[in-house]
């Protein structure tokens, strides 16, 4: 891989001393003494092309910055239906296969990723049997988020809701009711991605 631009390292040195407290474009503008701020946005794209760099479309001020850069195509584990393994956890268990994805696909680190083919119809219509979920292991977990998890040592995907200090487990399917979760629950991952086969 070609070596980066002098203006794209330290536009990566300062997305990586900034990275709690974000600064805006016009401050990157500033700090890189660039000439505009489409320049500053050209310098991140190519960051992002080259897989230095991963953002949120929804949130520029949310980023990962990679120390090694992704490849274009990343192969990440795919546990199957998802089996818990010895301890518990579908993770320390045997992936059944490694799908190739698309890097830019995630915007996570691709070591950070597995995947879980979708059972049942408690997520429909958002997921669909068949479907193969991409998650990213562990992180912090917001109410009303996807996760993958262990509960009654099945592996289930829900909406989570930590509600009276409980564990709550919901579907998106109405016809399927919430549950407050078992004492062997367990968040494996937030869901991020669903790649749809129908």
């Amino acid at each position: 891989m070609r070596e980066l631009h002098p203006t794209q390292e330290r536009l990566l040195e300062l997305l990586k001393v900034h990275i709690d407290a974000p600064l805006t474009v016009d401050q990157l503008k500033d700090e890189l003494e660039a000439s505009s701020k489409s320049l500053v946005h050209h310098h991140i794209q190519q960051l992002e092309k080259r897989g230095y760099l991963k953002r949120n479309p929804h949130n520029p001020k949310d980023y990962v910055i990679l120390g090694t850069p992704d490849k274009p195509v990343v192969y990440i584990f795919n546990y199957g239906k998802g089996q818990c393994g010895p301890s518990g956890s579908m993770l320390d268990g045997t992936p059944v296969d490694r799908v190739p994805i698309a890097s830019r696909l995630l915007r996570f680190p691709a070591e950070e990723a597995f995947i879980i083919e979708a059972s049942g119809n408690s997520m429909l219509p958002r997921i669909q049997p068949g479907d193969l979920v991409i998650a990213r292991k562990g992180g912090q977990v917001e109410n009303g988020e996807m996760i993958v998890c262990v509960n009654k040592g099945e592996v289930l995907i829900k909406k989570y809701f930590f509600l009276n200090d409980q564990h709550q487990l919901h579907s998106i399917n109405t016809e399927v009711h919430p549950f407050t979760a078992a004492d062997d629950f367990k968040i494996e991952g937030v869901v991020k991605t669903i790649l749809q086969y129908h």
